[in-house]
């Protein structure tokens, strides 16, 4: 008897210590998540106390240039002196316009996918069929060096002096899947955006994916390589993976956090803590 009392006793003293430790952890749960105005309130009157910005390292760009690619779609602008020769150009960029419109429900779209109706795609054998000028061998050539080309082909009809070629991508598109709060394909009217943009462009990255183990996969005009790439270490700044290439896919690994289903954030974690320890408390209680 004297026994069982003393076995009561001890799991009263348990239960009360727990309760105590249990309201001290939400105070100071509540002190720590508290975030004064000060900290989120743009435009205040701080004084001369504190500095108002602080100059960090300058990083140079480390790019690489891009080679067009089979699938790529690019906007060609053909402008020359020639009254007729503009009639040819133009009258095939209005043909285009007009089966956009027909075939994509009176012309509504989205982004950048009206180029891929306006502009022009390398084929499988690495061509661009142009009016007039039939199909130009653009794989594996620069933006510049395909303009070039184009120019080169069209001084068959007019003098170098009287035309003017425009090349240039229909913006760049790129794929993000995984741990990312939009997944999906994407296109960004832009000659050039980092990896940051395009990350934020997917609505950033969940809580539990590996920013640290980011895979790459990038396609090149020989075939596809992928990488990991660390976005916590800032060298990423001094790499060529600053920048995203055209038809790069991002794909971001869950932690093992979430295949063990505790929490993420601190608080998730102490009330999976203060639950398991109130469940087991009350089980001591009833076997007792």
């Amino acid at each position: 008897m004297i026994f069982g009392n003393r076995q009561s006793h001890n799991s009263n003293s348990l239960i009360k210590y727990a309760i105590r430790l249990i309201i001290f952890g939400l105070f100071l749960v509540q002190a720590v998540s508290c975030v004064s105005n000060e900290r989120i309130i743009y435009m205040q009157d701080r004084g001369t106390d504190e500095p108002l910005y602080q100059e960090l390292e300058f990083v140079p760009y480390q790019t690489e240039k891009y080679f067009l690619q089979y699938n790529d779609v690019v906007d060609v602008s053909i402008k020359t002196t020639s009254p007729e020769l503009n009639a040819i150009f133009e009258l095939a960029m209005s043909q285009q316009r007009q089966g956009m419109g027909g075939g994509m429900g009176g012309g509504m779209m989205s982004g950048g996918d009206i180029f891929f109706m306006t502009g022009y795609t390398v084929n499988e054998e690495g061509n661009v069929e142009l009016p007039l000028l039939g199909e130009v061998p653009i794989i594996g050539l620069t933006t510049r060096q395909a303009k070039e080309m184009i120019e080169e082909r069209l001084q068959e009809f007019v003098n170098e002096e009287d035309l003017f070629v425009r090349v240039r991508l229909g913006g760049i598109r790129f794929s993000a899947l995984g741990e990312f709060t939009n997944n999906g394909n994407f296109t960004i009217l832009q000659n050039q955006i980092t990896i940051y943009q395009a990350i934020a462009h997917a609505g950033d990255m969940t809580t539990v994916a590996k920013r640290n183990e980011v895979v790459l996969v990038r396609q090149y005009p020989e075939g596809t390589k992928s990488y990991r790439i660390n976005l916590n270490d800032k060298r990423i700044m001094q790499s060529e993976f600053f920048f995203i290439r055209p038809n790069d896919m991002l794909y971001a690994e869950p932690m093992k956090i979430r295949e063990l289903g505790t929490g993420i954030t601190f608080i998730q974690t102490f009330q999976l803590a203060v639950t398991t320890f109130s469940a087991v408390l009350l089980v001591l209680n009833v076997v007792n």
